[in-house]
């Protein structure tokens, strides 16, 4: 069977799309550009150049494929032009599901985020809860909005699953948007130094492997309309770097960075970006993020997809071994 992956240069894309073709399927990998060092070189995944915001190059990737999962999405934490979010993340994905009705495309899924309900209070966010606070972030906002275009064609009767990773974390490149492959990898360089706050916060962690896992099963047993957390563990910054420091064997003094430090530096990198217009290390709305978790329940996913987490202690060790050889 063919299949499409958007995004298959992306931390998620691309190992799908090595998955997929293990499995026997014939993968046609759209990309911007064919040459990326990122892209999975395997006899049965096709390099495809195209771009979600075309859909002259969508409906040519798409012919003859019965399945799209579609992982293409603006990610980063900044963009030039802030147009992008929306332009990539919403228009990119109506783009998508509008050719693939038309294509005769059988089933869709759709890679979302958890953080489309965002910081949570007391207990794991699970797929019926609403969010409790606004979207300072523009891709989480920007999600959001996607998520209500895949909802609109459901309803009309394509047959398109949504599936919400959490903080994905695993073998694979250290790219911009792989926050968690960029702290791992600098605190075994000794570039990392400190724990935000008092460390007690706590966020969910996916690894790669359980994510990918998730994907291909929403695929299989998802119904249409529905959506699916896919994540792991609830783990505090505290317990993070320990694990770090467990499994590899390093250990960096890290200091415990008051939050209010944090914000002033987001701040004035703020500033910087809007007089210099070179990128900022952080930013306001990551920074206020820090004061709350994210904790979230898969329990949907692994009742009806027979998702299963690997744990955070197997999935660290596997990681910090990449990383290390890498």
């Amino acid at each position: 069977m063919k299949v499409l992956v958007t995004g298959a240069t992306g931390f998620i894309g691309r190992q799908l799309s090595l998955h997929l073709a293990m499995q026997g399927y014939d993968v046609k990998a759209l990309c911007r550009n064919t040459g990326h060092p990122y892209l999975i070189k395997h006899k049965n995944i096709e390099p495809v150049t195209g771009n979600i915001l075309y859909k002259q190059s969508l409906d040519r990737a798409m012919r003859g494929c019965l399945q799209v999962y579609h992982t293409a999405a603006m990610a980063k934490m900044w963009c030039r032009n802030p147009d992008d979010y929306y332009e990539t993340n919403v228009v990119g994905t109506r783009n998508v599901l509008e050719v693939a009705a038309g294509a005769g495309v059988q089933k869709i899924v759709y890679t979302s985020t958890c953080g489309v309900w965002g910081p949570t209070v007391k207990h794991p966010m699970n797929e019926n809860d609403p969010r409790i606070a606004g979207f300072p972030i523009a891709y989480e906002r920007t999600k959001y909005l996607a998520e209500l275009e895949v909802q609109d064609f459901a309803k009309q009767g394509l047959h398109v699953v949504t599936v919400n990773p959490s903080r994905v974390y695993g073998e694979g490149p250290v790219t911009e948007s792989n926050t968690v492959g960029k702290m791992v990898s600098a605190y075994l360089r000794g570039k990392w130094r400190f724990i935000p706050g008092s460390g007690k916060q706590v966020a969910n962690y996916a690894f790669l492997n359980d994510v990918i896992d998730g994907h291909m099963a929403a695929m299989d047993k998802g119904q249409s309309g529905e959506r699916y957390i896919l994540g792991g563990e609830d783990i505090s910054f505290n317990d993070f770097f320990d694990m770090v420091h467990h499994v590899s064997g390093k250990q960096h003094r890290l200091i415990h960075l008051p939050l209010k430090a944090i914000e002033f530096f987001s701040h004035f990198e703020k500033v910087k970006t809007i007089l210099t217009g070179l990128p900022p290390f952080f930013l306001p709305e990551f920074a206020e993020r820090l004061k709350y978790d994210q904790k979230y329940s898969s329990g949907k996913a692994i009742a009806q997809l027979g998702y299963r987490i690997t744990p955070f202690a197997e999935g660290m060790h596997k990681t910090v071994n990449y990383l290390k050889q890498a």
